[in-house]
């Protein structure tokens, strides 16, 4: 007889993440340009079966760019994004974001839509660096994005050294809609290290780019450029507080951004089976 596989969630797995990688390579001739709705660097974590994770993302760009003929500035815009994700099992989760914009003239409005699922190595394959990837395909407005149908393939790499936590995000992005459909594959990495002053505050830098095309980088004066010194209030398991204050490097970047994220996790009780069931 032929041996079964003993671990077909592995397989499953392994299935995916090779498929994400494939079809980010059949993506090279398209790019994305990320805006500033959801400013965070991913930890490889993804959220426990049974639990849904809600998050409030808000940001106000201080300084930033101007409006231009037929897109809303970012000058003293607020943005606020929701993130509802639903942990699946003990290594997949399916994020959904809305985000709103609002802003003197144009008042509050809805930019778009996006889904993200994702999946990471299960901590039982024993590696030693936590590791997940996530797809985030979705719609903003033409008023605030002209590439309108985006897609984000974020590869995730983190790890805990004592008090020290690092995490890095190479995002890889596509247009499937927009002026940039045709400027090739956009490289825009984000990543973090942070420190344990105490059990429940930690310090950290956070850094995020857009270098442009990844076989044709953009001049330095073109590429999106952002530190963002931050604080992490690890006050309980059920709640993540993150707020910083960020600078752009260069004159496509946004020059200061402040930043906060506020998120509450909902554990649902299993099933249990009545009296008289078997």
């Amino acid at each position: 007889m032929r041996s079964q596989n003993p671990h077909p969630p592995q397989r499953i797995l392994l299935r995916t993440l090779l498929h994400s990688f494939v079809l980010l390579a059949l993506a090279i001739p398209f790019a994305h340009a990320q805006g500033n709705y959801e400013i965070q660097v991913y930890g490889s974590d993804t959220v426990a079966p049974r639990t849904t994770m809600v998050e409030l993302h808000s940001n106000y760009t201080a300084v930033g760019h101007l409006a231009m003929p037929g897109l809303a500035a970012t000058n003293h815009a607020e943005h606020e994004t929701i993130e509802i994700t639903q942990g699946i099992n003990q290594w997949s989760e399916v994020g959904f974001y809305i985000f709103t914009s609002e802003q003197s003239g144009l008042g509050v409005q809805w930019v778009g839509d996006h889904i993200r699922p994702r999946v990471r190595v299960p901590e039982s394959w024993h590696w030693p660096v936590g590791v997940s990837i996530s797809n985030e395909i979705g719609y903003q407005r033409a008023l605030f994005s002209p590439d309108t149908w985006t897609w984000e393939i974020r590869p995730i790499v983190d790890k805990q050294i004592g008090r020290w936590y690092l995490a890095v995000n190479p995002a890889l992005e596509r247009t499937w809609h927009g002026p940039d459909v045709n400027l090739g594959l956009d490289f825009s990495p984000g990543a973090t290290i942070g420190f344990d002053f105490t059990k429940k505050i930690n310090g950290a830098i956070e850094y995020y780019a857009d270098y442009g095309d990844l076989r044709h980088p953009y001049p330095l004066h073109k590429q999106q450029q952002q530190v963002f010194p931050c604080i992490n209030l690890n006050v309980s398991p059920r709640w993540e507080i993150n707020f910083g204050v960020g600078v752009g490097a260069t004159a496509a970047t946004d020059h200061w951004i402040v930043k906060g994220i506020l998120g509450r996790r909902f554990d649902w009780p299993s099933k249990k089976v009545g009296p008289g069931h078997a």
